[in-house]
């Protein structure tokens, strides 16, 4: 089923409140603000630089107590 919102309930609305909150900046600052942090975090990414080979980026690492 299709639902209709009437302005008057989407203002009452959560997700109204959080887009109402939202900084809003133009779309070329935005992509220039984007390319110049994908730019410094190139060397930091490991798709771009790779991962040695049985290493796990990802796997957090866990103690374990035996006593």
């Amino acid at each position: 089923p299709q639902t209709h919102h009437t302005a008057s309930s989407l203002q009452r609305g959560p997700q109204f409140k959080l887009e109402t909150s939202v900084e809003r900046i133009k779309v070329l600052q935005a992509s220039a603000e984007l390319q110049y942090y994908c730019m410094q975090s190139a060397c930091k990414e490991a798709p771009l630089v790779g991962v040695p080979a049985g290493s796990k980026p990802f796997w957090k690492p866990r103690s374990c107590a035996l006593f």
